[in-house]
């Protein structure tokens, strides 16, 4: 692992730290280690020795080995090959690892005749085909190159309107808490 791969980790301390709902000085104080010290981390702009990242994992309750395989997932390049059979009905992941959004594609014939909810913000886009969305009591009819944006919190439920639909959805993903723009 070279230099720039090391610092990363700085990134999954702080994702894991956030998702866990603690602050910087409640791992200070479980590590032993400063805030200024774990800011840097978080920052990338300290590396952290053996110890010391053993002892913020301590603090998280989790692992080097976790930390690293984490810190694996902000890696700036990811390349997801299309499929084979991309014209198939199914569900394909866009992203690989554990990332702040969600992306999927839907292929085909999609209606589980189910309503969803997410706690984060939606976005979905019709590639080919068309769809018929609900939402918030409104019905609405998407045609190929149209978007829809969900803010978090709005039920909906949504199916594929004509064979050979192919629609991309992106979230926020679950493990990051969305906060609301104040306007000054």
């Amino acid at each position: 692992m070279d230099d720039k791969e090391t610092l990363r980790v700085g990134v999954a301390v702080r994702r894991l730290r956030r998702s866990l709902g603690l602050t910087l000085a409640v791992v200070a104080e479980r590590s032993g280690l400063s805030v200024p010290f774990l800011s840097q981390i978080e920052n990338e702009r300290a590396r952290p020795s053996a110890r010391s990242l053993q002892r913020v994992a301590d603090a998280l309750n989790t692992t080097v080995g976790d930390l690293y395989d984490a810190a694996d997932c902000t890696r700036t390049v990811d390349v997801v090959r299309a499929e084979p059979e991309a014209d198939a009905p199914g569900v394909r992941s866009l992203l690989r690892g554990h990332h702040q959004l969600h992306a999927m594609e839907f292929t085909g014939e999609q209606d589980t005749g189910r309503e969803f909810q997410h706690r984060n913000d939606e976005l979905m886009y019709v590639v080919d085909g068309a769809a018929e969305v609900e939402a918030e009591g409104r019905a609405y009819r998407l045609e190929r190159g149209d978007t829809l944006c969900l803010s978090g919190g709005v039920r909906h439920r949504w199916r594929a309107a004509l064979p050979g639909t192919r629609i991309l959805v992106v979230a926020v993903a679950d493990h990051i808490e969305a906060i609301e723009e104040t306007r000054h």
